[in-house]
């Protein structure tokens, strides 16, 4: 079967090894799309030709880069022609211009289509965007979510074809795996890896929750954004501004080795009116290095971590401070959570089985045509 992939996710490089693994599957001739940059409100995602084997990867350029809701292909319609696909994997929400164009574009070369949402919360959209979900729900042949609240929203809108919950992206464990060794004299590693440092991903408790902690212990910040200059401040007013090291965006291909040095990895996410975490990548980013992890209670979290690590109420200092001593003052917990979080995401997470289950789904496909 021929596979026309849409995404400008797969920017990111090692999120091409999911491309890879579907590539790996004999009856998939897989064509994957994407722009040469992503205009993100954190800051540029250039492309990064990682992983590229056995596929071929396009580079397209895309109208109003940055818009979430606006952007598209401008020559979608002759790679279309050209290619012929069966399937169109449009890796975007279905109330989004690029979505609806493609699916239009793609029935009118005989093309099944689906679309990939990660939405979990219920929210309605002006015209004409409200008009484009609505024709994408009743037209499309398959929906991907990423987590099970998003199917009950889809649900709820009025989307009556098949629905599979699937994880965007898995994790190569090849890559994301445990260090040789780590540097037992070195005191205590926390680490927070965001891309981007906005008040929702609740980086402001994880520093309230350190600030008493005993002992030889130190944190590092990832990301850059707009909470950047208030979080510095708040280091700073706690205390522990020499404890504390920020060290901006961290690239896909630099993120193994980064999580590698820590001996916790938090997500700290607090929900807001029309947010709440979607999954948490960076978890099972971790845990596949055997870090151990302790997240909030907020959306996806703790259907992510499972029995593999620590959950904690949101805004609730204390409790993690709590966490963070179990995790600091007993190694055998340490390496307990670490081994569980790496056999949870073999179990469940990795890229192979992500593709896997997506490669199922075009088949299913084209079984009822």
């Amino acid at each position: 079967m021929k596979v026309l992939m849409l995404s400008k996710a797969c920017l990111v490089g090692s999120y091409q090894t999911k491309l890879e693994a579907i590539a790996r599957h004999d009856d998939v001739d897989l064509t994957t799309i994407v722009p040469p940059i992503w205009y993100d409100p954190a800051g540029p995602v250039p492309l990064e030709r990682a992983h590229t084997e056995g596929y071929r990867l396009l580079v397209d350029p895309i109208r109003f880069n940055g818009q979430f809701h606006t952007y598209y292909f401008p020559r979608l319609k002759q790679r279309l022609a050209a290619f012929r696909p069966d399937v169109v994997h449009i890796d975007e929400e279905p109330y989004n211009l690029a979505t609806w164009l493609a699916m239009r574009q793609a029935r009118r070369v005989g093309a099944k289509t689906l679309f990939f949402s990660w939405q979990n919360l219920r929210r309605s959209y002006p015209f004409p965007f409200s008009l484009m979900e609505k024709q994408v729900l009743t037209t499309v042949d398959y929906g991907i979510v990423g987590n099970q609240a998003a199917a009950d929203v889809w649900r709820q809108k009025g989307y009556r074809g098949p629905l599979a919950v699937i994880p965007q992206f898995g994790v190569d464990e090849t890559i994301f795996r445990p260090p040789a060794q780590r540097d037992q004299g070195r005191g205590f590693i926390i680490g927070s890896a965001n891309r981007r440092l906005v008040p929702e991903k609740g980086v402001d408790v994880l520093l309230r929750a350190v600030a008493t902690l005993p002992g030889v212990w130190r944190l590092h910040i990832a990301g850059e954004g707009p909470e950047r200059p208030s979080l510095e401040n708040l280091a700073r007013q706690l205390g522990i501004w020499d404890r504390v090291q920020f060290d901006g965006v961290v690239t896909s291909a630099q993120m193994p080795g980064y999580l590698q040095q820590l001996d916790a990895l938090v997500l700290a996410s607090r929900t807001l009116p029309n947010w709440k975490e979607q999954f948490g990548r960076v978890l099972v980013e971790a845990m596949a290095c055997e870090v151990a992890v302790i997240g909030s209670d907020s959306g996806e979290i703790p259907h992510v971590i499972g029995d593999a690590g620590l959950i904690f109420p949101e805004e609730d200092e204390a409790a993690l401070r709590q966490h963070l001593l179990a995790v600091m003052q007993s190694a055998t917990l340490r390496d307990e959570l670490g081994k569980n979080g790496r056999q949870r995401v073999l179990a469940h997470y990795t890229q192979k089985q992500v593709a896997e289950q997506t490669t199922a789904v075009y088949r299913e496909m084209l079984a009822t045509r």
